[in-house]
């Protein structure tokens, strides 16, 4: 009776610990980019990835993705591999200056079709996907964490245990967090 209840308690705290945010959660096909080219329309698809090019259109924006898997809170994971690419496009104006190239997007919606264009000399079959939300993460802050060598602790050094230069520990540094300068003029 304890393992079950320990279970379950922990299933609940590992799932409060990732929350889809409201405008994504659902039920949605497991098929990749890659696959969809293949598969046909009309397939409800929660797709993420790295923003590659933004088209605002008379009415419409369309976003060009970079595929990547999503994490627990459908947030795409920045690490390779790709699924491949695919167009997402919503109504409505998106501005390309916030929505910039290599920012996390997220979509839901469903696929329309394929769209034809050229990467470098490649023809590149994408899957057209109409929107139908779009999440835009938050931009990641870089953490830095460098060890330093402190010579004025005993430790063990290259001589043993000593003093100085002759032992002294290596610690971990504090965390350094990097975080990206906004554009604009800086007052």
């Amino acid at each position: 009776m304890n393992k079950q209840l320990a279970t379950i308690l922990l299933t609940a705290g590992l799932a409060a610990c990732a929350t889809v945010p409201a405008p994504l959660q659902g039920q949605f096909s497991t098929v990749t980019p890659r696959d969809a080219v293949s598969a046909g329309n009309a397939q409800g698809v929660r797709w993420g990835g790295e923003i590659i090019k933004v088209e605002p259109k008379a009415d419409t924006t369309c976003f060009e993705i970079l595929a990547r898997e999503l994490n627990a809170s459908a947030r795409p994971v920045s690490r390779d591999p790709s699924s491949g690419r695919f167009i997402a496009c919503h109504s409505g104006f998106y501005d390309p200056e916030v929505f910039r190239r290599g920012r996390d997007l997220t979509i839901v919606g469903h696929v329309t079709g394929t769209d034809h264009h050229k990467v470098g000399q490649f023809d590149y079959a994408y899957p057209r996907v109409a929107a139908d939300a779009i999440y835009l993460w938050p931009k990641r802050s870089m953490y830095a964490n460098y060890p330093y060598y402190d010579p004025w602790l005993y430790g063990y050094g290259p001589y043993g245990w000593g003093f100085g230069v002759y032992g002294g520990p290596i610690w971990g540094g504090p965390t350094v967090i990097i975080r990206e300068h906004p554009s604009g003029p800086h007052h």
